[in-house]
Protein backbone atom coordinates (compact mmCIF):
# COMPACT_ATOMS: atom_id res chain seq x y z
CA UNK A 1 0.00 0.00 0.00
CA UNK A 2 1.83 3.13 -1.17
CA UNK A 3 1.33 6.40 0.67
CA UNK A 4 2.53 9.47 -1.21
CA UNK A 5 2.76 12.90 0.38
CA UNK A 6 2.86 15.94 -1.89
CA UNK A 7 3.87 19.21 -0.29
CA UNK A 8 3.00 22.37 -2.16
CA UNK A 9 3.23 26.01 -1.18
CA UNK A 10 0.06 27.76 -0.20
CA UNK A 11 0.36 30.54 -2.72
CA UNK A 12 -1.95 29.34 -5.41
CA UNK A 13 -1.41 28.36 -8.99
CA UNK A 14 -2.41 31.64 -10.57
CA UNK A 15 -2.87 35.34 -9.95
CA UNK A 16 -5.22 36.17 -7.10
CA UNK A 17 -5.25 32.63 -5.69
CA UNK A 18 -4.04 31.81 -2.21
CA UNK A 19 -4.27 28.04 -2.54
CA UNK A 20 -4.42 25.27 -5.09
CA UNK A 21 -7.96 24.58 -6.30
CA UNK A 22 -9.83 21.38 -5.43
CA UNK A 23 -9.76 20.47 -9.14
CA UNK A 24 -5.97 20.83 -9.26
CA UNK A 25 -5.64 18.68 -6.14
CA UNK A 26 -7.88 16.03 -7.72
CA UNK A 27 -5.63 16.00 -10.79
CA UNK A 28 -2.53 15.60 -8.58
CA UNK A 29 -4.16 12.66 -6.79
CA UNK A 30 -5.27 11.02 -10.03
CA UNK A 31 -1.93 11.53 -11.76
CA UNK A 32 0.12 10.28 -8.82
CA UNK A 33 -2.09 7.22 -8.42
CA UNK A 34 -1.88 6.45 -12.14
CA UNK A 35 1.92 6.79 -12.07
CA UNK A 36 2.19 4.22 -9.27
CA UNK A 37 -0.09 1.90 -11.21
CA UNK A 38 1.95 2.30 -14.40
CA UNK A 39 5.40 2.02 -12.81
CA UNK A 40 4.91 -0.26 -9.81
CA UNK A 41 1.65 -2.02 -10.76
CA UNK A 42 0.01 -0.74 -7.55
CA UNK A 43 -3.80 -0.81 -7.76
CA UNK A 44 -5.53 2.56 -7.62
CA UNK A 45 -7.64 1.49 -4.65
CA UNK A 46 -4.56 0.71 -2.55
CA UNK A 47 -2.74 3.99 -3.18
CA UNK A 48 -3.11 6.89 -0.77
CA UNK A 49 -2.14 10.44 -1.69
CA UNK A 50 -1.88 13.20 0.90
CA UNK A 51 -1.56 16.83 -0.17
CA UNK A 52 -0.10 19.25 2.35
CA UNK A 53 -0.12 22.97 1.69
CA UNK A 54 2.74 24.82 3.35
CA UNK A 55 2.38 28.50 4.22
CA UNK A 56 4.83 30.65 2.28
CA UNK A 57 6.51 31.94 5.44
CA UNK A 58 7.07 28.38 6.69
CA UNK A 59 9.77 27.37 4.22
CA UNK A 60 12.87 28.63 2.52
CA UNK A 61 15.98 27.72 0.61
CA UNK A 62 19.46 29.05 0.12
CA UNK A 63 19.58 29.87 3.83
CA UNK A 64 16.77 32.41 3.50
CA UNK A 65 13.01 32.55 3.90
CA UNK A 66 11.40 31.86 0.52
CA UNK A 67 10.19 35.41 -0.13
CA UNK A 68 13.60 36.91 0.65
CA UNK A 69 15.34 34.35 -1.57
CA UNK A 70 12.98 35.20 -4.43
CA UNK A 71 13.51 38.95 -3.96
CA UNK A 72 17.28 38.56 -4.06
CA UNK A 73 17.16 36.28 -7.07
CA UNK A 74 14.87 38.70 -8.93
CA UNK A 75 17.30 41.53 -8.14
CA UNK A 76 20.19 39.44 -9.52
CA UNK A 77 21.76 38.82 -6.11
CA UNK A 78 22.58 35.35 -4.87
Amino acid sequence: MPIVTIQITREGSGPGRDSVTPEEKARLIAGTSQLLLDVLNKPLDSTYVVIQEVELEDWGWGGLPALEFRKRRAAGKS
